[in-house]
């Protein structure tokens, strides 16, 4: 059976001015970024990691790059896996547009995928071009780890959707920090078993939350 993990990036300019930044291809990496990805790698180097790819935005790309080089591995570029598109609200870091924007996700997180980012995404449309893309990775991948580096809030999102009824959340927070990661053993059923929601940065190297992440 496969495992997967689904990692966040590491820090980026946006992140630390707690901007909303989704659409392609973003910025790159700060230093702490780089740093969180390094030790992403060295934690990733206990799993066996047989294929790491990475959304087509520079921060994924860039963290995946550091943790390929730590671990020996080429990245590859996956694609409908980059962050929830915003829409009217792509740029903005004042409080009214990061308090609509955690308006819909708390929607999402209620039930209502229909909900949709002003002249953005639903829940919907990101699960619809998310899902796919992780069973075409279990298709092709369908034994040993593999690790996608992709994106705060739709990790979040995609991490709900692919746990089901598992809760291993009972304080009811899904943050998830820059290099913060989730990892699933897949079932014979086709369906995918939560194991970790790891919130934190690994090695100790968190920043503030951002407007995506948590």
């Amino acid at each position: 059976m496969p495992t997967l993990v689904l990692a966040r990036h590491g820090q980026t300019p946006a992140n630390v001015g707690k901007i909303l930044d989704t659409v392609l291809p973003g910025p790159g990496l700060t230093d702490l970024g780089r740093l969180q990805a390094e030790a992403l790698g060295k934690e990733l180097s206990a799993l066996s990691v047989s294929a790491l790819y990475g959304s087509r935005a520079r921060r994924a790309q860039e963290t995946a790059g550091i943790v390929g080089t730590v671990l020996g591995l080429p990245v590859g570029v996956v694609d409908g896996v980059h962050e929830v598109q915003v829409g009217d609200l792509e740029g903005h870091s004042d409080d009214e547009s990061v308090a609509v924007f955690r308006d819909v996700y708390d929607a999402w997180r209620a039930g209502d995928l229909s909900a949709r980012m002003p002249g953005g995404e639903s829940a919907q449309d990101v699960l619809d071009r998310y899902l796919p893309a992780v069973e075409a990775l279990r298709r092709r991948h369908p034994d040993g780890t593999t690790v996608l580096v992709s994106h705060g809030a739709v990790l979040r999102l995609v991490g709900h959707a692919l746990a089901g009824g598992d809760d291993l959340l009972p304080d009811g927070d899904d943050h998830l920090d820059n290099c913060g990661r989730l990892e699933f053993e897949g079932l014979p059923d086709g369906g995918w078993r939560l194991v970790a929601w790891r919130r934190e940065a690994p090695g100790g190297l968190a920043s503030s939350r951002d407007a995506t992440g948590g």
